[in-house]
């Protein structure tokens, strides 16, 4: 279904929104591959067990998703800038926390600052639907995209500041967490320009629009959760480890951070022209054309250890992560209705924030506990791709092949 009745026909407050959005993917943003570079390194330094090296990783994911109901009532009924603000606050406060427990050597204390840093990160995932808010049918992919452009910026800033701050106190990784709190802070004040109506109080005889049930039993809906859960859950199962496993394969911590810089920067460059290909092409073969760059992905890391297989395997996710997951995005936002926005986008980060938060679980895991050392434990991750990549595959070819009056039933 689609709430074209409801959209301007004049883009001009979309794209002023788009700008700030994509400045606040930028600025925001940068500190999510940061914390993802250095997560499991401090994390590894601080744990008993290796194997629950990725565990603060995991702790900001599961925190996203507990995030994810909330976030989405409080923007619902207050309006989007209230959302983003208190992301940010959660981001402060997760960062002041996490470097509180690196000051202690607290693994403990680590992990509550990861938890909450996982606020923040629910209130990115909104960035992309809040893009689309103002946005007519034929602008909202090119916003959806534009906003997620905004991460190429992040992609430099971050992994930047991991070179600066990581070792420039005595305590390893504390400058990067305190530098995390300043993004956050000063970050905020953008939202204070976002321009995006509060939807309008329901009247007692307003539509009420599908339960959650009927909305995640309708094909489009079920298939877009799907793809878009797989996308993102992959990424992070293999960008998680990959630090891990470029230090423990016998390269430098910066070599690392140039690798997720590499990746990052895949993620988002493409976002320039993903709104125009699903434009022109439509969101499936998009989808499509993302899963087998993601198996492509998965591919090329097994064929050794080698820096260049690392560059590559980890560009090559990038790019798969953003075809998969603007797609899945652009095929939600286009199958409910403003009534359904809040419970929709909501129930839709639960679920994929579940499963990236199994995923991250997973990667250390595998990575460290999956056999005698860092080639093993990197083959393991990478062969764990393959089973969710049938399903996001097999989802998309069951919707297509179905009747188009069977689609959006």
């Amino acid at each position: 279904m689609s709430d074209t009745a409801t959209l301007p026909t004049d883009d001009s407050r979309a794209k002023r929104n788009v700008f700030i959005l994509v400045l606040a993917q930028a600025f925001l943003g940068s500190q999510m591959p940061l914390i993802f570079t250095i997560g499991g390194l401090a994390g590894q330094s601080l744990a008993s067990n290796v194997c629950f090296a990725t565990l603060p990783i995991s702790l900001i994911v599961l925190g996203s998703m507990f995030s994810a109901t909330p976030l989405s009532s409080i923007m619902q009924k207050y309006g989007r800038r209230t959302g983003f603000v208190i992301g940010a606050m959660g981001g402060a406060l997760g960062g002041a926390i996490g470097a509180y427990g690196l000051y202690l050597n607290s693994f403990p204390i680590f992990l509550a600052g990861s938890f909450l840093t996982g606020i923040y990160m629910s209130a990115q995932g909104f960035f992309r639907f809040a893009a689309a808010d103002t946005a007519s049918d034929s602008f909202r992919p090119k916003a959806i995209s534009y906003v997620m452009a905004g991460g190429l910026l992040s992609a430099i800033i971050g992994p930047q500041i991991v070179k600066v701050t990581a070792d420039a106190m005595v305590v390893p990784f504390l400058g990067a967490y305190v530098a995390v709190i300043g993004i956050n802070l000063v970050g905020s004040l953008l939202f204070f320009f976002v321009d995006i109506p509060k939807p309008p109080a329901p009247s007692a005889d307003a539509p009420k629009g599908r339960s959650r049930w009927e909305l995640i039993t309708t094909p489009r809906i079920a298939v877009s959760v799907i793809c878009g859960m797989v996308a993102y859950a992959l990424m992070n199962l293999v960008m998680t480890s990959t630090p891990l496993a470029v230090v423990g394969c016998g390269f430098e911590q910066d070599d690392a951070a140039d690798i997720v810089t590499a990746h990052v920067l895949a993620m988002f460059v493409p976002s320039f022209f993903t709104g125009h290909l699903i434009a022109k092409f439509g969101v499936e073969k998009i989808l499509a054309t993302g899963i087998l760059i993601l198996a492509a992905a998965g591919g090329v890391a097994l064929q050794g250890v080698n820096l260049e297989n690392f560059y590559i395997a980890l560009i090559l996710l990038g790019l798969g992560w953003n075809f998969g997951f603007i797609g899945a995005t652009t095929m939600l936002a286009g199958a409910h209705t403003v009534e359904e926005r809040g419970r929709m986008q909501g129930m839709n980060d639960v679920i994929v924030f579940g499963g990236v938060t199994v995923a991250s679980l997973a990667s250390g895991g595998l990575m460290n506990c999956s056999g005698g050392d860092a080639v093993t434990g990197w083959t393991s991750v990478n062969l764990a791709m393959a089973p969710f990549l049938m399903l996001a595959g097999g989802a998309l070819i069951w919707l297509m092949f179905r009747p188009a009056d069977e689609k959006t039933a």
